[in-house]
């Protein structure tokens, strides 16, 4: 009993300089993978976040919802249709994308912080202009190898962030949950990738980290499990983008990081959020996990 007594001190203890260290800074967290859909998962994450929030720092949320988002359209017969990883959004689309991340997803995560003691509030990025875009087009080869622009919908590509509402909420304790749906030039609603909305809103915010969970444990720079990189620099990620190390679903990630880091994030750190306490392990222990990605 004493010796299990001590470990968890000497747990304490390890977090400690950590805890020092990032007390009153941001750390943007992008909510998403199998931590949205595993409840255990989501459950660790979230109360992760509240104790982030409890010794000192500034925790934001951005959650995505792909899987929801696919759910619903099936439901009500609409065929999901993807153009470089980005969901094509028609005005029917959008409804529906809107109502499931604005409403049940932002909801649903705002009441289990609440329900946890954490003190949650949901917004989009139409709330208070948090978030504005234009209609973002796609640049995709056709057939014969020249670049054709295609028109994605109700996409969009984010132009400006407005932070005032998030500093005036962190600053009365609370945790921001914000859904990325931004707002256009004529109000209308655009849909944002996740990572993007996580990278801008880190940068406008001045964050010292954003971390992304995500389904795979971090990038790896070989086949097997020991190439897993803990620590790489934009310069080395773009290279190994070149080289066909970081390919297919993983670019569109690393893309995110490296955008994030022209926005101003300090750190971005890629890691599995299947692995129970994942924030907490990177953030308050000697070791961490995944991949930081740094400029």
């Amino acid at each position: 009993m004493l010796s299990l007594a001590t470990e968890k001190a000497e747990v304490l203890i390890e977090a400690l300089p950590y805890i020092q260290k990032f007390a009153g800074k941001t750390v943007i967290i992008k909510f998403g993978g199998h931590a949205m859909v595993n409840k255990e998962l989501e459950k660790m994450v979230l109360q992760d976040i509240i104790l982030m929030k409890l010794v000192g720092m500034n925790p934001v949320i951005v959650h995505g919802g792909g899987p929801s988002i696919n759910t619903w359209l099936k439901k009500v017969g609409i065929e999901s249709n993807f153009v470089n990883g980005l969901r094509v959004t028609d005005e029917e689309t959008m409804e529906i994308v809107e109502m499931v991340l604005c409403g049940k997803l932002n909801k649903s995560l705002v009441s289990s912080i609440n329900e946890m003691g954490g003190k949650a509030i949901g917004l989009c990025g139409k709330d208070g202009s948090l978030i504005e875009a234009e209609p973002k087009k796609a640049l995709v080869k056709s057939k014969n190898g020249v670049e054709e622009e295609v028109d994605l919908g109700l996409v969009g590509e984010i132009t400006k962030v407005n932070p005032s509402l998030i500093h005036t909420l962190t600053n009365e304790g609370y945790i921001p949950v914000i859904s990325p749906v931004g707002i256009g030039s004529k109000g209308e609603s655009l849909n944002i990738n996740a990572d993007h909305a996580a990278g801008a809103l880190g940068g406008s915010l001045g964050a010292h980290k954003l971390v992304l969970l995500t389904d795979v444990e971090g990038i790896y720079l070989g086949e097997d499990k020991d190439s897993l990189a803990s620590k790489l620099s934009a310069q080395e990620v773009n290279k190994c983008i070149e080289r066909g190390v970081i390919n297919g679903g993983m670019i569109p990630k690393v893309e995110s990081c490296l955008k994030a880091l022209q926005w101003g994030v300090k750190h971005v750190h890629i890691i599995d959020g299947r692995r129970p306490h994942s924030v907490l392990l990177e953030i308050f222990t000697d070791e961490g996990i995944g991949t930081m990605v740094v400029k």
